[in-house]
């Protein structure tokens, strides 16, 4: 039997507007299997952010469920499917999402602190210098590149040792080439760390790089590339 880390059944998501309700996801289904790399693609507003949002517990479905590590999201309360995120769940934003206010060290640090580690400033000290930004960890975001502060944020994201890791547009806001540096980052830490990696992106290059691909197209997962 696969080793499952993430499973979405049925998965529906109906927001309400002004006019009538708008049906984001509808009756999506998918096995993520463990240390695997799949790849969500599609256009801008397909509903692919919004899948790896309940893939990742960070919102609920209207309907469906999503077993998480082995647990059932919604049968969790916010505070139980914080802790579970906090031990499983590693996050990658397309803006970065660091404190302008703590250094690079610093906001590596946090997750750690959070988890009351001891050795957090040595562990963070060790990631930085993994994703190359050693001398760059008393600088703060507004002090670094678009590249840097992309490091910086893959760095925190495997602070905790995630089982896995979700990615929304890691390279959206780099250029090609600095792009292609983050890409080489996150494979090379889902190689040798065995983290899950589910990415959604617009760049026909990073998902090629996955070992499965979905598309979603009005909500919908449409064929899937081996």
């Amino acid at each position: 039997m696969s080793d499952t880390v993430v499973i979405a059944r049925h998965l529906s998501k109906v927001v309400t507007s002004s006019e009538a309700p708008l049906q984001i996801l509808d009756d999506v289904s998918i096995a993520i299997e463990r240390g695997s790399s799949l790849a969500i693609v599609g256009a801008s507003g397909s509903g692919k952010s919004t899948l790896l949002s309940l893939l990742a517990g960070l919102d609920l479905p209207s309907s469906g469920d999503v077993i998480l590590a082995g647990e059932n999201l919604s049968a969790l309360n916010e505070d139980q499917r914080a802790s579970l995120r906090g031990r499983e769940v590693g996050f990658v934003f397309q803006s970065f999402q660091l404190l302008d206010s703590l250094t690079a060290l610093e906001n590596v640090m946090l997750p750690l602190e959070l988890h009351g580690r001891a050795d957090a400033r040595e562990r963070a000290g060790e990631l930085l210098q993994r994703v190359g930004l050693e001398a760059r960890r008393q600088h703060y975001p507004q002090q670094l590149s678009g590249g840097e502060q992309q490091r910086v944020a893959i760095a925190r994201a495997f602070a905790s040792e995630p089982s896995i890791l979700f990615a929304d547009e890691p390279t959206g806001n780099l250029d090609a080439a600095t792009g292609e540096r983050i890409s080489d980052l996150l494979f090379t830490l889902n190689r040798e760390r065995g983290t899950t990696l589910v990415l959604v992106t617009h760049d026909a290059r990073l998902a090629a790089r996955c070992q499965r691909a979905v598309q979603m197209q009005a909500g919908r997962l449409q064929d899937e590339n081996a």
